[in-house]
């Protein structure tokens, strides 16, 4: 049977049920046509505004122009920090292919140009590890890519998930796969580009530390921003990708260093290949430069001083610092053993950063301002100040020294048998130093002496454990100096308190003997020892130690002049500072601190020989480390020194030359007993 309305729609002798499936895609199409026009009018004309911007999202972008860091100068401008070119390989997630094979070829090639043979040599700003503070992130980052390195995971799965975690955080934010990138491979991916959508090399500053070593500790590093803080750069303007300083200088002063970004819009093509700028350019603004009070030359000679007496000590470690008691300007300082912060310029290795970590002599550390350790003798201006201040003693009180005193027992005071015994150093020659003032207690670092000055003995009464303290206090010693430079440790001035909650155990008179030679649970710094006789020095003035002098723009004007800094006057009255720094003169003149006396030049000093917990030798005596602080010239000081050598034995026969090496280098002058 034909359709009787075939003939006339021109479909005659066609069956029924094909006109049906014709009528049927003909209102299909024009369903489909019809959805289509609205579709396309709710486009154009309701979501005009929303799909526009999308597309010039896509078209236009705004991209930062990344500013200058500033350099790093000593006092005599000799350059320490610049930043060098650097290739960088680059990717934008936004830019890859969206089929998921072209994707992969793209980022398989990448790998393959990059010679790629483990993932965890890829940088992964969005993959920090762990938590903690700035000073410690690079190594729990590292330790972390370590870890993973073992795993031998597959790179380019690695960059995958990567780029795809970067893309839900920022799609449009360039993701540096790699840095230091050399430039053949830079040349060959530059080639490749049109092949390679999403990858770019870029040209970046790198830092470079030509001093190497000899500064590390001092200008620190930079590297990725540590996950836990990354919201908090964001905020302050910073990328999650850039770099910001980890430590040293780099950190400190990382607000002064890091310039003012500048912006400009660029019109991309579909592989996100720049085509031209639009509109203008808002040009960065350069970070500004440091001017440091640091004397290279003289920081070189100290170091060079430095390892020489480590050698011959065979010790570990140690530090020397040389600073202007007149104003709190560090002159050099230097804590051994160091390490080389270019190898964290263009992202350290994981085996160099494991065998700096696993060192046991923890070249990280700068020893300077982080090391504690028992002050020894250099800790008697305190006791001696506070006494003579008190009127505990006067220059001339005379206490009787016989190599040893016995205390008796405070439970069994009339029991001899139970007195404990406490010697002084001269103890092992058979004597003791006699009736003694405080000059020649000075001169001769008699611990008996300075035993009684603190804690008193039978009738006479001394300062007690809350005056010494105080005094210690009022030195510098127990808290920070406030130095610009970051992980400052306080050391410790332990009070009765503290005893009982660290050792269960009350205070008692021995500790406070133990106490007034830097011994027992006291502990100070490097910088704190040299700071305290900066004040002594200058004449009773506590500074605030400073590296930085000057903060310059880029054009060589001063933003900011570094001066000197009061933190207090020591409550000492004058008369009784100079009596102290008489007896300093007499320790270098005749003294213990002979081997730092000059030509020409006065120098005041003080040994110490602090003993630590450690192998006892064969006359069973406890290790020992070796100190020495001076300053010169004695009437007018121009520099204070410490000189500090890990297990080094006599701070007389060890410390003083080098501190009086460190001297002669500065004024130019000879030792008077080099010989000896």
């Amino acid at each position: 049977m034909k359709d009787p309305l075939a003939k006339v729609n021109g479909l005659s002798g066609t069956p029924v049920h094909t006109v049906l499936r014709i009528r049927i895609l003909q209102i299909a199409a024009v369903l489909l046509f019809a959805v289509l026009l609205v579709q396309v009018g709710r486009m154009q004309i309701f979501q005009r505004d929303y799909y526009a911007q999308l597309a010039n999202r896509m078209r236009f972008r705004e991209i930062a122009l990344p500013a200058q860091r500033g350099v790093m100068y000593d006092r005599s401008g000799e350059l320490l920090v610049r930043n060098v070119p650097s290739f960088a390989v680059t990717v934008v997630p936004a830019d890859l292919p969206d089929d998921p094979d072209a994707r992969a070829r793209v980022i398989r090639r990448l790998v393959e140009l990059l010679k790629v043979q483990d993932y965890s040599w890829i940088i992964s700003p969005y993959r920090q590890s762990g938590a903690g503070s700035t000073a410690n992130w690079e190594a729990q980052a590292l330790a972390e890519s370590l870890r993973r390195r073992e795993t031998r995971r597959d790179p380019v799965t690695y960059l995958s998930e990567l780029l795809q975690e970067a893309e839900a955080f920022a799609p449009y934010q360039p993701v540096v796969i790699r840095s230091g990138v050399d430039r053949d491979t830079a040349f060959t991916i530059e080639e490749e580009r049109l092949y390679l959508p999403g990858v770019q090399v870029t040209v970046q500053p790198r830092r470079s530390y030509p001093a190497g070593e000899l500064m590390a500790h001092l200008l620190g590093y930079m590297g990725p921003i540590p996950r836990e803080l990354r919201e908090s750069y964001i905020s302050q303007g910073y990328a999650p990708t850039d770099q910001v300083g980890l430590a040293g200088l780099e950190y400190q002063y990382e607000a002064q260093l890091r310039g003012v970004k500048g912006r400009k819009t660029i019109e991309v093509d579909v592989a996100g290949r720049e085509i031209r700028t639009i509109g203008e350019i808002a040009p960065p603004t350069p970070g500004n430069n440091l001017v440091l009070s640091i004397d290279l030359a003289l920081q070189h000679t100290t170091e060079q001083l430095l390892a020489k007496a480590l050698q011959e000590a065979k010790s570990p470690s140690g530090v020397a610092i040389a600073m202007n008691p007149q104003n709190g300007e560090v002159l050099a300082m230097v804590s051994l053993p160091g390490y080389d912060n270019n190898l964290f310029a263009g992202g350290i290795k994981p085996e160099d950063y494991e065998r700096l970590n696993s060192d046991e002599r923890r070249p990280l550390v700068n020893h300077a301002i982080m090391g504690q350790y028992p002050p020894g003798s250099t800790f008697k201006i305190v006791p001696a100040a506070g006494g003579l201040q008190e009127g505990v003693i006067t220059p001339r009180t005379l206490i009787r020294c016989d190599g040893i005193m016995y205390v008796p027992n405070q439970y069994f005071p009339d029991d001899p048998t139970k007195a404990q015994p406490f010697y002084c150093w001269i103890h092992k020659y058979g004597y003791g130093h006699g009736p003694i003032a405080l000059e020649e207690a000075i001169v001769q670092s008699c611990d008996i002496y300075f035993y009684q000055v603190a804690g008193g003995f039978r009738d006479f009464a001394g300062l007690g454990l809350d005056r010494l303290a105080n005094y210690a206090h009022a030195f510098g010693f127990g808290g920070l100096t406030g130095i610009d430079l970051p992980g400052e440790v306080k050391g410790l001035i332990p009070t009765a308190q503290w005893k009982r909650l660290n050792y269960g155990e009350s205070w008692v008179k021995g500790d406070t003997y133990n106490m007034a030679i830097g011994q027992g649970f006291v502990l100070a710094t490097p910088l704190q020892v040299v700071n305290a006789f900066a004040a002594v020095a200058n004449g009773g003035s506590l500074y605030q130690p400073h590296v930085v002098r000057q903060i310059v723009d880029a054009e060589g004007k001063v933003v900011q002049e570094i001066g000197p800094q009061l933190i207090r006057r020591l409550p000492v009255g004058e008369s009784y500072i100079r009596e102290i720094q008489r007896g300093l003169e007499q320790v270098v003149e005749r003294g213990t601190g002979r081997q730092a006396a000059l030509r020409g030049i006065r120098v005041a000093g003080k040994t110490g020989t602090a003993e630590y917990p450690g192998k006892r030798d064969a006359k069973g005596n406890l290790p020992t480390h070796a100190w020495f602080a001076a300053y010169a010239p004695a009437e007018n000081p121009e520099i204070a020194v410490v000189v500090f050598i890990y297990g080094g034995g006599e701070g007389s026969s060890v410390a003083a030359p080098v501190a009086g090496e460190i001297l002669s280098a500065y004024f130019g002058v000879p030792r008077l007993y080099s010989g000896e």
